[in-house]
């Protein structure tokens, strides 16, 4: 077990998400940053969708009651145990009674916590997910919870060296309601500021409004990363926790190779588009 001794913001359980519900108006959710996670369960030899913890900007500090592998990936932090530094994307032993502890972010927001055998509480609808528009599932870590670990099965890796990821434009696929909007350059040609109401649900954009065209439509299912549009004009990209339907028309939708900065961006922070796919043929 993981005795949780301090928490920065936020604490979450995040698994590969609730998959399959949508139809009974149950997000998904699942992490935010998903590379981050899997690479994490890679290096302490769990499954790609085992259960670890979301951790926002930092501030985690776990006691472990039995010795455990463990790995923190995503926003880079330092990361000690019992005031010893540790290494940061990498599989790091745990002793018993040790204290895990998480700096603050420089870079990002969401740095993911795994540990070997999994955060084993609960599943909810088949998931451990936490789900924070419906609050399906566990709820948020909090000091003073124990959390319970799973038997460990695979060979911690130790050390991975994947490719760099480096942010960059979010690529656009073309959304299903181009008579609404003609082509994408309303979106491309901006430079878009992150704003501090982004959650888990959706990444909320400041900047010049994009031209739509009136009313709205009937609700329909949306997709993860689904550039929804408002009456005011300011996209917003529809994250892990989004609603299973919405009747915002959709601009455009977010590669999935690049969801993971939308994971990482904090609000004030710079952000813009770049067309990919047929609509994008011959503009390089």
């Amino acid at each position: 077990m993981l005795s949780v001794l301090g928490t920065g913001p936020q604490v979450l359980v995040q698994d590969a998400g609730r998959v399959g519900y949508a139809h009974l108006g149950v997000p998904r959710a699942g992490a935010l940053d998903a590379p981050a996670a899997r690479l994490g369960n890679r290096l302490v030899g769990n499954p790609a969708g085992a259960a670890v913890l979301e951790v926002l900007l930092g501030g985690l500090a776990l006691r472990a009651e039995a010795g455990c592998w463990v790995a923190v990936t995503g926003a880079e932090v330092a990361v000690s145990v019992d005031e010893v530094a540790r290494g940061h994307g990498r599989a790091e032993w745990l002793p018993a009674g040790s204290v895990l502890r998480l700096g603050v972010p420089r870079v990002g927001l969401r740095s993911y916590v795994a540990v070997a055998g999994g955060i084993a509480v609960d599943p909810v609808l088949g998931s451990r997910s936490t789900d924070t528009l419906a609050w399906v599932g566990p709820p948020p870590v909090t000091v003073g919870n124990v959390l319970p670990v799973g038997a460990a099965r695979g060979v911690p890796a130790g050390v991975e060296a994947p490719l760099p990821r480096r942010p960059g434009p979010l690529r656009l696929l073309p959304g299903p309601h181009p008579e609404l909007f003609g082509e994408l350059g309303a979106l491309t040609r901006t430079r878009w500021e992150v704003l501090p109401a982004s959650n888990r649900i959706g990444l909320r954009l400041s900047g010049p409004a994009v031209p739509r065209a009136a009313g709205e439509l009937p609700s329909e299912g949306t997709v993860l990363g689904a550039v929804q549009v408002p009456p005011d004009g300011r996209p917003v990209v529809l994250l892990a926790d989004r609603g299973p339907t919405g009747g915002y028309p959709v601009a455009a939708v977010v590669h999935p190779d690049d969801l993971w900065q939308c994971a990482q961006l904090r609000p004030g922070e710079g952000v813009s588009f770049r067309a990919w796919g047929p609509r994008s043929a011959g503009r390089g």
